[in-house]
């Protein structure tokens, strides 16, 4: 059931450019009025819901055909909106998509806010913030992995979890309220005392362990942003090229030849790397080279991982020390490439654990791989297929924040604080659980939160 009735919004709701079929959707209570007079097919007012119509889109102004067109009718309260969609599927160039766009316009649609389609969404009750939210990771998603945990939470797995123990605590809340209020034992503050110290821990349990989740639900939906360091001319490129399976970097025999960081996407076993090629770190009088090398040591300091290449074939220099000792802290993993060479590296200068790939032979470049999924998951796995997974700063953080509140509750009660105040507490828990599926979220964020949702969704 629709909440509020709005205005009709129009907007295109694919890529501009060129492709099979470019989509102008609109969504609203005058939708059908506005789509019917352009359409020349079936009267659009008369059709059933989930069906689509061949015709062609006339400007009722000239009568000139913009386009031949397949018109869809969704009415509600089965829509992504819950209100009456229209969706006209038009071939896709960017000129016919937008003449038919600014012809609804003109017929008396609103240009859509970024994400408003979603926005109406939610505040039709047809998903919660949680879900909403989960939209965006679909469409940002880089890996499959990724696309498997929006859509769980776009399928409520979060959402319910949150709602359920939002219950439990109002549950809690009444029964110590009763307690308090219709005392029929004389040890109804030492039951009531118990009563919270036994939920306040189960909530706490459950809340840490979905915290638990975050580490890597974050790295799937974000991914890990990856240095490749290592001194000129050691096979950084040909490494990120390696991993990419094509050919962004410059790769030539020329010490100094990447002058500036390169940044690229890369799926390694379902985690999304952003692979950040630098330049070679090295003492250097070219200006230009020496800006890309403060770039480099800018983002070591920033990267989640550190790829640090090595040449296996040469000793190792003092370049390549000073860059094991600026690397010793960062979660790293050194590659001793060109081992198909004869070896000229001393093993005992380098850590056990340094792994002897060859780009140019592909060996062991799978280890690169397991190793990563040693650091960051515990060679766990890492995902399992009915997880509920932490991804989103926005709920990490308010998660956080409702563990603060429980761990108030529990103090209070190892210092004897009266009851009701403990509720105030528990009751803020409640409240801030509400934040992450929207609940109790205050209108500017969730304002901000749609704002940030491309155009046409």
């Amino acid at each position: 059931m629709i909440t509020k009735e709005f205005d009709t919004i129009a907007a295109i709701a694919t890529p501009l450019g060129e492709g099979a079929i470019g989509i102008v959707r609109l969504s609203g209570s005058q939708a059908l009025s506005i789509a019917t007079p352009l359409f020349k097919g079936k009267n659009l007012e008369n059709v059933d819901s989930h069906t689509i119509h061949y015709g062609h889109i006339v400007d009722p102004a000239n009568g000139g055909v913009l386009d031949e067109v397949m018109v869809s009718v969704f009415l509600p309260p089965k829509t992504f909106t819950r209100e009456i969609v229209v969706e006209i599927n038009t071939h896709g160039g960017i000129a016919v998509t937008n003449e038919i766009l600014q012809l609804v316009l003109r017929q008396g649609a609103r240009l859509a806010e970024p994400g408003e389609f979603t926005k109406r969404a939610f505040l039709n009750g047809r998903v919660d913030l949680t879900q909403a939210e989960a939209v965006m990771d679909i469409i940002r998603a880089k890996t499959d992995r990724a696309v498997n945990i929006a859509v769980r939470q776009l399928d409520g797995s979060l959402s319910d979890l949150i709602q359920q123990t939002r219950q439990e605590i109002l549950n809690t809340l009444a029964q110590v309220e009763v307690n308090i209020d219709y005392p029929e034992y004389d040890d109804v503050e030492e039951m009531t005392t118990q009563l919270l110290r036994e939920k306040t821990l189960e909530f706490q349990k459950l809340l840490e362990n979905l915290l638990a989740t975050a580490k890597r639900g974050k790295i799937l939906r974000e991914g890990l942003s990856t240095a490749i360091i290592g001194r000129p001319n050691v096979g950084k490129s040909s490494l990120l090229n390696t991993l990419l399976q094509e050919d962004k970097a410059i790769v030539t025999d020329i010490a100094g030849t990447t002058r500036d960081v390169i940044e690229e996407y890369v799926n390694i076993k379902g985690v999304p790397l952003k692979l950040i090629d630098t330049a070679g770190i090295r003492e250097t009088d070219d200006l230009v080279e020496q800006i890309g090398v403060q770039r480099s040591k800018k983002a070591l300091d920033e990267a989640d991982l550190v790829l640090l290449v090595l040449n296996s074939s040469q000793a190792l220099t003092d370049q390549d020390r000073a860059l094991l000792e600026l690397s010793e802290s960062s979660n790293r993993i050194i590659l001793l490439n060109k081992s198909d060479l004869p070896k000229a590296i001393a093993k005992e200068d380098l850590p056990e654990d340094a792994i002897a790939i060859s780009v140019l032979t592909h060996q062991n470049i799978d280890r690169i791989e397991e190793r990563i999924n040693a650091l960051f998951f515990d060679n766990a796995g890492l995902v399992e297929q009915d997880g509920t997974y932490l991804s989103n700063s926005r709920h990490i953080g308010l998660i956080e924040k409702a563990l603060q509140s429980l761990a108030a509750v529990n103090e209070g009660l190892e210092l004897g604080m009266p009851v009701d105040l403990l509720q105030v507490d528990l009751t803020r828990t409640w409240e801030i659980l509400g934040e992450i599926t929207g609940d109790a979220a205050p209108d500017e964020l969730i304002t901000q939160l749609f704002s940030q949702f491309c155009l046409g969704k």
